[in-house]
């Protein structure tokens, strides 16, 4: 039955490479099923609630991968998106968790309807290559961002809007430990190097009484709480135009990107540079995030670390099946995942933060009107604390600019409609 449902032999592997290249994958990226729930939870969402529904989404998100598509890819509610989502869309703009859902609902059947059309080409070969870089680059600085406000490394300040608070306090010492944990981990190669960060300063803080220990299993706590309650009359208003494009977006140039680099990374690109059952891939990935959604949780993605599965051996969808079973596993550990402070989770967003922030190498520096929009966008996500504002920013700032030096040919025409409308929005809406 394997074999007829992966095509085990014809990928050169077998069962038990699929399963070890499985459990690599799950513990690189474990960490998601505390550290989503403790951003989530600042959305007013239930915690236990918001524990089961990413245990279920990134498991249902995984076997799409690996029934549709037959690639080693895990996915999993994203980091970046989840922040946007609590911190930009709830705690920025005000608006409840509930519309937030409805948005990644309905730019998850977006992003459904331009996977099985051509129009994702177009799009993604539409959007220069510096502005996606500079926009996963500004998601990182803005996880960057919050991961130092819940060590409380960086403060409110109404004299200079930010500024640092008490180096010495538990919090940001233990959140500097662990961020020192993990970087050595993750240096020296260690599987699951971030989980083991986090749960090292959990522990410590448990011993040192300044954190209470809620226990390792129990059943699981139930997603009533969150299940089908995304609004999406609310989420159709025109003021939430940008947060749908901003999800759309994100999870589309991320999806891409990281799927193209995964199919690299384990030989799947054909000789022309083509990705075989990509249209599959898509649309597991964008399945997933409407499933995600009504589930209860930010968008679900793939997740780069599937490269560690890959290294391990993976070739087909049995490791990414063998992910999702271990995700569902993991949802009798909530009493473990309520135990784990936020300053023990800040550690991972701000390693995460340092991978995002790599991607302004690979803007063109030495054209200056593709790496001042490439600023831009970067700067302005943690600065305005919106990653739709970023984008927004980036696309106007990168037509704007080009036009003005003469080089209107370099516009696309969809960077320069999405620019027009970015300007419409802020001038009608605000």
């Amino acid at each position: 039955m394997l074999e007829q449902l992966f095509k085990l032999k014809a990928n050169e592997t077998n069962v038990r490479t699929e399963l070890v290249a499985g459990l690599t994958t799950f513990l690189t990226m474990a960490y998601i099923i505390f550290v989503n729930p403790s951003i989530l939870a600042e959305a007013k969402m239930p915690f236990g609630a918001v524990f089961a529904a990413t245990c279920v989404a990134a498991a249902i998100g995984c076997f799409l991968m690996a029934f549709l598509a037959n690639y080693p890819i895990a996915l999993a509610p994203g980091m970046g998106l989840n922040a946007y989502f609590a911190f930009g869309v709830v705690g920025g703009m005000g608006h409840s968790w509930q519309v937030a859902l409805g948005c990644v609902f309905i730019s998850g059947i977006i992003f459904l309807i331009i996977s099985v059309l051509p129009i994702r080409e177009w799009i993604v070969n539409a959007i220069p290559k510096s502005l996606k870089m500079a926009i996963a680059a500004g998601i990182g600085l803005f996880l960057a961002l919050i991961a130092m406000k819940n060590a409380g490394i960086v403060v409110g300040n109404p004299a200079t809007l930010v500024a640092h608070g008490k180096m010495t306090s538990w919090p940001v010492v233990m959140a500097v430990l662990g961020f020192a944990i993990i970087v050595a981990l993750e240096y020296r190669r260690v599987m699951g190097g971030v989980i083991i960060g986090i749960l090292i300063v959990t522990v410590i803080s448990i011993l040192a009484g300044q954190q209470k220990f809620a226990g390792i299993f129990a059943a699981p706590p139930s997603i009533a709480p969150v299940f089908l309650q995304m609004d999406l009359a609310g989420a159709l208003q025109v003021g939430l135009v940008t947060v749908v494009f901003a999800f759309l977006f994100v999870d589309l140039f991320d999806n891409t990107g990281t799927l193209i680099a995964l199919a690299h990374r384990g030989g799947f690109m054909r000789p022309d540079g083509t990705v075989p059952r990509l249209r599959g891939a898509l649309i597991s990935d964008s399945a997933a995030a409407m499933i995600g959604a009504a589930v209860g949780t930010s968008t679900t993605t793939s997740y780069i670390e599937s490269a560690s599965g890959i290294n391990a051996g993976g070739r087909t969808g049995l490791t990414a099946f063998a992910v999702g079973v271990l995700f569902l596993f993991a949802l009798f550990l909530s009493p473990l995942a309520g135990s784990i402070p936020a300053y023990a989770t800040a550690p991972a967003l701000l390693y995460v933060a340092c991978l995002m922030a790599r991607g302004l190498t690979e803007v063109e520096w030495s054209d200056i009107t593709e790496a001042a929009p490439a600023v831009i966008t970067a700067i302005t996500m943690p600065f305005t604390f919106s990653i739709a504002d970023g984008i927004a920013f980036g696309f106007i700032s990168y037509a704007g600019i080009k036009v003005a030096a003469g080089r209107y040919r370099d516009v696309h025409p969809a960077v320069a409609i999405l620019a027009v409308l970015f300007v419409i929005k802020y001038v009608v809406i605000g």
